[in-house]
Order: structure tokens, then sequence, then C-alpha cells
């Protein structure tokens, strides 16, 4: 069983975005040609430092902010951490609706108004409640009922459309079935991480893709998920959340094979290794990840903003 007291749920939402952060910054780093991938990933090649993170890391850090200060997702407190950091530093590599919704923010418009408002009033369906919400996983992961709700509610800061929450609380749920996953020693199937998401993951576009994530075998090539699953290259939950999920269910308990295989599937590269990142980190001890890619990662500055 594990713990639920404040303390051991914030060393667990800093253990994933340890995680979460090294995978942003090391996928990042594979935004070149396909052949050159194709020949680090074969050699394993380490790209070579520093490894600056992107908006993936800026957003969690704001999270895992909140959660120490607040015990728990509070939007207005979010919606402020995201508005302030963006102001600070607006070229992470924001999509354009983001850059929207957060130039509103610090304008002074409600982040209802904003999100509800982004893509001619559809609200974001985009990766980016996904991208930023294993730290919420981590933190609720003795508590499955309360990790759907605040993933809802760290994604619906910015991404009102249904999807974009499903795409949040399906990476949570895996998550928290990471942290259980470890507690138990490692008893379970990595496939049984589908069950725990599927249980929770509300019907959307984003579940039936990791429906057919879940019938896909984890000894496939990478290939065949890729075409099967999309790995991100649309920017929406869908298309990102199912290969992200699939990778990390294949790895469980081996953080650096999973970023490799991550990050052998193109698409949205950051992003899909901010996901399996923070993920399996949670089912490693902190000593999995590498020292070299830790002293290689532009460090995560948290300032306390969700206090404000």
């Amino acid at each position: 069983m594990l713990p639920g007291d404040r303390p051991s749920r914030m060393r667990r939402a800093l253990h994933a975005l340890e995680g979460l952060s090294v995978g942003d910054a090391f996928g990042e780093r594979f935004f070149v040609a396909p052949e050159i991938v194709e020949q680090m990933t074969a050699s394993r090649t380490v790209p070579p430092a520093p490894w600056a993170y992107t908006d993936d890391t800026e957003m969690a850090t704001s999270v895992v902010d909140v959660l120490d200060a607040h015990g728990g997702v509070d939007q207005d407190a979010l919606a402020g951490a995201f508005a302030r950091r963006y102001a600070r530093d607006p070229r992470r590599g924001y999509g354009g609706g983001a850059h929207d919704i957060l130039q509103a923010l610090g304008r002074g418009t409600s982040w209802r108004v904003a999100s509800r408002e982004a893509f001619g009033g559809m609200g974001s369906l985009g990766n980016g409640g996904a991208m930023r919400v294993a730290p919420v996983g981590a933190y609720f992961a003795d508590d499955l009922d309360a990790v759907v709700e605040h993933a809802r509610a760290s994604a619906e800061v910015t991404h009102a459309h249904p999807d974009g929450q499903a795409g949040a609380i399906a990476a949570a749920l895996a998550a928290a079935y990471a942290c259980r996953w470890r507690a138990g020693g490692g008893a379970y199937a990595g496939r049984e991480l589908f069950d725990v998401v599927l249980a929770r993951t509300p019907r959307s576009r984003t579940r039936e893709v990791i429906e057919r994530a879940a019938k896909l075998g984890l000894g496939e090539e990478v290939e065949v998920a890729m075409w099967a699953l999309g790995t991100g290259s649309k920017v929406t939950a869908a298309d990102t959340v199912p290969f992200s999920l699939w990778c990390a269910a294949r790895h469980l308990g081996d953080f650096e094979e999973a970023l490799w295989t991550t990050v052998s599937g193109l698409g949205d590269r950051d992003t899909t290794c901010a996901i399996v990142g923070g993920i399996v980190a949670l089912s490693c001890d902190p000593t999995a990840i590498p020292a070299a890619w830790l002293a290689s990662r532009e460090m995560p500055r948290r300032d306390m903003a969700g206090s404000a």
C-alpha cells in the first residue's frame, strides 16, 4: 500500500518531474533527420550536452509547485503559475494554441474563458495536458479516484476539450500504476497498466486508440506501434498518449530503454519522451536515471509560484 501523507506524495511527484524533465530534454535533442535518429538509437549514441528542456518541463514544474503549495490541483493557482512562467520565458517551444491561451491569462482573462474559447470555441484536444501530468499521478498514486479528479482539473486550465482531458487522465493513471508496480516489486505484468488506465479514462477518441494499444503486443516492432497508434506528429492527445503508454508498459523498470524506444518513434519527440520518462521513472529506483543524463539536462527551476 502506498503512503498517502503529503511528504511521501511530494517525494513521488518530484521523482516524476525528474524523469519527465530528463525525457523532455533528451527527446528535444533528437529533432534531426530520421536517418540520424535511426543511427543514434541503433548505436545508443547519447546526444551531446547541454540538453535544454521545453514547455513540457516548464508546465510540469508549475504543476509540482501547485501540488506542494495546495495539496492538490488548485486551478486558479495553476493558471497563474503557467502565465508567470510563460511571461518569463515564452520561447520554450509552446504550441500556437498555448501561446494564445497563456497570453490571455497574462492579460487577466479567466482560464475558464481562455481555455473554452481556444480553437474556435472547441477547446484544445492537444497533448499538453498529458505531457505535464505525471507528477499528479505520482502524488495521488494511493487514490486512483483522486488521480482522475486532479488530472482532469490540471488539464482543464488549458484544455477544455474532453479529449485533451482524457489524455491527461490516462497518462496520470499510468504514472500512478508505475508507482504501484514499483511498490509491488515489479510483480505485475506491464500489460496491466492498460487495465488500470482503461478502467477510469472517459470515453473519447484518445481512449479508443488506447484500447488499440492495449491489444498490441508489447513485443511488436516499434514501426508497427507507430503505424497503429501514431507518435504525436498531429500533436493531439489521441495521436500521442497511446503510443507513449505502449512504450512505458513495454519498458517498466528500465528508464534508458524506455526512452530509446520512444525516441525511435520520431513524432513529437520531446513530448512522447516526457510522458514516458515521467511514467517509467516512477517504476524505477531514482538511480535508474543515468547520472550523465542528469548532468546533461538543464535543471528545472522551481519557484513555488503555486503559493501565490
